[in-house]
């Protein structure tokens, strides 16, 4: 595929526009749209990024051969389907759906149509998380934590499916093992969905992750600790930093030996570009998305259990 692909954006509030202002940047891409139920909000996102604004997603389905959607949750569903069912390759924004029936149903209609179907898990993107396949020798226990100040958007969801899905699939995407049992606790603060949660999840492998996530807080925290035979894995999502640690030669104390730490700081990078460059690349090449529609599927799943329980 040589010719540019048509592209646009659908919901362009506080993530969207940021999908919009990539694509713009990207080259052999062009976007045509981009869509808001609100005018004036289309209109202005349009006017910053060189494009048209729209307010009906339906005028753009024979028009473009790509989309990224980042609208409510609610209609993650009957956006993605109309667009899908067109044969159109889509990014959608996590969660992917609501219930498991209609991600299901999104990816049998990808399969068929032969359509590039990717779920927005920016964390895959963080640099951190990419280095981290190569340090891992088999998990036993993970710890998580996913804190942020209270913004009113996202809140059309719980925290387990606004915050906690990130690690959430990173820790399966690690562990790629069956979830044998979730015991959760969480707590509506703010709003009327529960905005701080805690989770243990255990694998049927015998890993067991313990992940917390807050909606509440009065700072930004994205850490995780990882627990093997031979080594023990801190990684900063936000300052995109890790650190490795273990048994060094020699002895600390009679008996207790030495620890050697291995640290690694990375680029800051643009982790939304690179998702949106990779999903097009996917497109171009054939090549399965980082975050297919199962992984986003799979991810759901869990929030779910975590959730119901909740």
């Amino acid at each position: 595929m040589t010719d540019k692909l048509r592209t646009a954006v659908i919901g362009v509030g506080y993530l969207g526009q940021f999908h919009a202002e990539k694509y713009a940047q990207l080259p052999d891409t062009e976007l045509v749209a981009v869509v808001d139920t609100d005018m004036n909000r289309a209109a202005e996102v349009a006017a910053k990024v060189g494009t048209s604004p729209c307010t009906d997603y339906r005028e753009l389905l024979d028009r473009v051969d790509a989309v990224s959607i980042v609208v409510p949750t609610q209609y993650h569903f009957e956006v993605a389907r109309a667009f899908l069912d067109r044969g159109v390759h889509v990014l959608l924004e996590k969660p992917i759906t609501t219930t498991i029936e209609e991600a299901d149903e999104l990816i049998r209609i990808a399969d068929e149509r032969k359509a590039v179907f990717q779920v927005g898990h920016l964390e895959r993107f963080n640099p951190v998380v990419m280095a981290l396949d190569e340090l891992l020798t088999g998990p036993r226990f993970i710890e998580s934590l996913r804190i942020a100040p209270f913004k009113p958007r996202g809140t059309d969801v719980n925290v387990v499916l606004d915050l906690m899905i990130h690690d959430i699939d990173i820790i399966q995407h690690i562990i790629d093992s069956p979830v044998k049992q979730v015991n959760s606790i969480g707590a509506p603060v703010f709003t009327d969905e529960e905005d701080i949660a805690n989770a243990r999840i255990q694998f049927e492998n015998g890993c067991v992750a313990n992940v917390t996530a807050s909606r509440i807080s009065l700072k930004s925290e994205r850490k995780m600790r990882i627990f093997q035979a031979d080594s023990y894995i801190t990684v900063d999502f936000q300052n995109k930093s890790l650190a490795v640690f273990r048994k060094g030669s020699g002895e600390m104390f009679p008996g207790v030996p030495n620890v050697a730490m291995d640290q690694k700081t990375f680029e800051q990078g643009d982790a939304l570009k690179s998702e949106i460059a990779s999903f097009l690349d996917c497109i171009r090449t054939g090549a399965t998305p980082v975050v297919s529609g199962r992984d986003g599927k799979r991810a759901l799943e869990t929030a779910l259990m975590i959730t119901k329980q909740l």
